[in-house]
């Protein structure tokens, strides 16, 4: 039989409970629990900046990759007092504000941070994502795609950061001034995807049953939304390598870097030689954007 084992770390005057430091999280990579709690601790500057005030979704791997998992929206409970919660529509969200809160759920197998896109007690959105999925297990044209994007992006004067999901895809992150709607973000995105999907029919599609995409990368401007989530950047991935999800740089993309090159393995090397790619990119001018697609609809 298993031993038990259990000890505590004091962090930021915080006692946070630590069960069975030597569990296996991530096996094929080599990483227990007491490595990846080592390793969020690293994450955490970059992590929290995109998940703080948020509503989190975490998705928690008892057992370890592979393995059952569940996705939890309620705080765990018992929740301990210097954690907070936020309601929304029936349900009492984490507040991942700080380093305790972040290793109380590492200690729970929360693997996955899932933030929303709208700070608690908002309706406006934090910054826009485009979320390239694709729509085969292993897509060796998701780089393609993401520069595509890019590109189109740059030719209507806005910057962009491309970014891994950890998984499969690729998210597109464009800083926002204050005031931006959701809906504006919407309309902006429908008229890219459209654009995209008409200029490259065999790389994109706007289909959203995935039995009727083919092999083709779906351009996901829908999913960007009050209520719902992606994946946090820097956020770990249960995925056998360990991957995270990571902003790349445009010639990153320009040379088809792989998605599983970023891992929680080598992440701290990154962040030490680039920093935080997304926040070195200023508020971008969607303004003369949305005059314009207010004036076709006129």
């Amino acid at each position: 039989m298993r031993k038990h084992v259990k000890g505590t770390l004091t962090i930021e005057g915080q006692e946070i409970v630590v069960t069975n430091p030597d569990k296996p999280l991530w096996p094929e990579a080599g990483i227990t629990k007491a490595m990846y709690l080592q390793k969020l601790a690293a994450l955490s500057p970059f992590l929290l900046h995109y998940c703080r005030g948020r509503l989190l979704t975490t998705i928690r791997y008892p057992h370890g990759v592979p393995g059952e998992f569940f996705y939890q929206k309620n705080a765990p409970e018992p929740t301990p007092p210097f954690v907070q919660t936020a309601q929304h529509e029936d349900i009492n969200y984490v507040l991942l504000n700080g380093l305790p809160e972040l290793l109380w759920l590492g200690n729970l197998a929360a693997l996955e941070f899932h933030p929303s896109l709208h700070l608690a007690g908002s309706t406006l959105p934090c910054e826009w994502m485009i979320d390239l999925d694709p729509s085969l297990p292993e897509e060796p044209r998701i780089m393609e795609a993401a520069a595509i994007v890019g590109d189109v992006l740059s030719s209507l004067g806005v910057s962009s950061v491309p970014k891994t999901s950890g998984a499969t895809g690729v998210q597109i992150i464009v800083p926002i001034p204050e005031g931006v709607t959701f809906d504006e973000l919407r309309s902006i995105g429908h008229f890219v995807a459209l654009y995209v999907t008409e200029k490259h029919p065999k790389l994109f599609t706007i289909e959203r049953l995935k039995k009727n995409r083919g092999d083709k990368v779906y351009f996901d401007y829908l999913q960007h939304y009050s209520g719902r989530t992606l994946a946090a950047p820097y956020t770990p991935r249960a995925r056998p390598l360990a991957t995270v999800s990571t902003p790349l740089t445009w010639e990153e993309v320009s040379k088809n870097v792989s998605p599983s090159q970023f891992h929680l393995l080598n992440i701290e090397e990154r962040l030490h030689e680039k920093g935080d790619l997304l926040s070195m990119l200023p508020p971008q001018p969607l303004e003369p954007i949305l005059r314009h697609l207010s004036s076709r609809r006129r």
